[in-house]
């Protein structure tokens, strides 16, 4: 027992180390990148930390930080809702499954900068041009993840249900959703960066408050500075989204994938 959890403690270090050393290998290049072509075209980490701090002290960031987060996480939770119930019933419905399909793809094909406009004559500016282009552009992801975890089940383990007659409930929650969160995941959290993205692009266009707003003032006022430190922090907002609510989140739904990872 204790060599396995000092295994774990090695295992933990190791990989946090990894993740250190490429933020500081990434740190580095942008101190480099500063450096060359100069402060104004390209602020270095310290002056975007100072911009940020600034903006904290301000209020503006915590403002900003809620209007974007409440935006990008409302329309990433319908966006997930919808399609991963639209992909599990076309991964279940082989004819449902062509219908949806096309359409899958001409959502997915559709540029986030064209919905914004179409979001902006039907809604207007506002939140629910951006919720709803945040929505447009990452159900088909979510479709997708689960609509290929549902086409991917275990035929054999289909018959061994039927043969031992498992109830439909006990089929569902043991035999295939196992499998289909295991597409479902990776899928969710590639949605989640979009989200992030697609929400600071239509705040740009179509916000008066938020990250992309505080985005649209620095380009006004030629405050790249300020523009380093909004995108520093729209990272930071995806980096805790992700490590703090779909990680986790996924541990517990995959518990067997945790065991495999220690036995390992």
């Amino acid at each position: 027992m204790k060599r396995s959890r000092a295994a774990r403690g090695v295992a933990t270090l190791l990989s946090w180390g990894g993740s250190c050393t490429g933020v500081l290998l990434f740190v580095a290049l942008w101190e480099w990148g500063s450096q060359a072509y100069g402060s104004f075209l390209l602020p270095g980490p310290r002056d975007a930390l100072a911009a940020l701090a600034q903006l904290v002290r301000q209020g503006e960031a915590a403002t900003a930080v809620w209007a974007t987060t409440w935006r990008a996480m409302s329309g990433f939770a319908l966006a997930a809702l919808a399609g991963i119930a639209l992909g599990l019933l076309a991964g279940l419905s082989r004819t449902l499954g062509r219908a949806l399909e096309p359409v899958s793809t001409v959502l997915l094909g559709i540029p986030p900068i064209a919905w914004i406009v179409l979001a902006i004559l039907w809604f207007g500016s506002g939140s629910a041009a951006t919720i709803y282009t945040v929505m447009a552009t990452t159900l088909p992801v979510a479709f997708a993840g689960a609509q290929m975890g549902a086409l991917t089940r275990d035929r054999r383990l289909q018959e061994m249900a039927d043969a031992f007659r498992v109830p439909p409930l006990m089929r569902l929650v043991d035999f295939h959703l196992p499998h289909i969160v295991s597409y479902v995941f990776p899928a969710l959290i590639t949605a989640l960066g979009v989200a992030w993205k697609v929400a600071v692009m239509a705040e740009l266009f179509a916000a008066e408050e938020g990250i992309g707003a505080g985005l649209a003032v620095a380009r006004v006022n030629l405050d790249t500075a300020a523009a380093m430190a909004w995108i520093v922090l729209v990272v930071v907002l995806l980096i805790v989204a992700e490590h703090g609510l779909l990680r986790p989140l996924q541990r517990r739904m995959e518990p067997w994938r945790q065991a495999g990872r220690r036995a390992g």
